[in-house]
């Protein structure tokens, strides 16, 4: 499989990276457990990253569903780094922790968006530990979110974070503190489905209305007919185990997985 992979790396450093060194013969992605703190709790989060490029590329932090940092989230920081980034995918519940039933999920995540100065903060050390990564190049940072990780990224970008791009697939769109205008810095990616029980058409033109009030670079991409979750394999048994309105898009994965390393691609190449 690496070796299938690999060709497709070296083609998105090459064209969107900016010129690197590159170790094709002993290429691997490291994954691994990381800790740093906010505000007195400590945080493991998971860095993975190709050691075969010697030299400093963008970092992307990755924010989980509203599940926790578990095997998904990890998944997707590995397959950024197939593609030649440094991805960190953050703990936003503290300690590693994670949920297995809907009722607990709901608790961590509304805990963190009803106080979302914790979050904040939580998200700004792992973007203060991702940029002290010598891997990393610290002037080109993204974000991308699942769920409610979407909904983390975009109240980031809509509190002024310093990120270059932000991407939200399948994300909550309701803003803690609507953006104001000019206050957004980053370009923004909102993926979502059709037939997304948790946001509705409504939310996607509040949302819509919202940024293009602010004065935001974005753009919506609404896959027809799609379902909440649709780039989580798990979504459909997951949904059925506990009767959510959840599912898994084959197309609606494949196409925003494929739209974001096109806009990463132009967002962080080098001039």
């Amino acid at each position: 499989m690496k070796k299938l992979l690999l060709p497709v790396t070296l083609a998105a450093i090459l064209s969107g990276l900016g010129a690197v060194h590159v170790d094709a013969a002993n290429a691997a992605i490291i994954g691994k457990t990381v800790e740093y703190s906010s505000q007195g709790t400590t945080l493991k989060g998971y860095l993975a990253y190709d050691d075969a490029i010697r030299t400093q590329r963008p970092g992307i932090i990755v924010v989980h569903e509203w599940w926790g940092l578990n095997a998904y989230a990890k998944k997707r920081a590995r397959m950024l780094a197939e593609l030649g980034y440094t991805a960190l995918a953050l703990d936003m519940y503290g300690d590693g922790k994670v949920a297995t039933h809907p009722d607990d999920a709901g608790k961590f995540s509304s805990a963190i968006m009803k106080d979302f100065d914790v979050g904040k903060s939580r998200f700004l050390a792992a973007e203060a530990f991702l940029k002290q990564q010598p891997s990393v190049d610290p002037t080109r940072i993204g974000a991308i979110g699942y769920c409610f990780g979407g909904g983390v990224v975009l109240n980031m970008a809509r509190q002024g974070a310093d990120l270059a791009a932000v991407a939200s697939f399948h994300g909550n769109l309701t803003a803690v503190k609507p953006a104001a205008p000019g206050m957004v810095k980053a370009k923004i990616r909102v993926y979502t489905g059709g037939n997304d029980k948790f946001v509705p058409p409504e939310a996607v033109e509040a949302f819509k209305k919202e940024m293009t009030a602010a004065g935001a670079d974005f753009k919506v991409t609404v896959y027809p007919g799609a379902m909440h979750s649709f780039s989580n394999p798990d979504a459909t048994s997951v949904g059925k185990k506990f009767n959510l309105p959840l599912a898994y898009d084959k197309q609606a994965d494949t196409q925003s997985w494929k739209d974001m390393q096109l806009f990463f691609t132009e967002v962080f190449k080098k001039k």
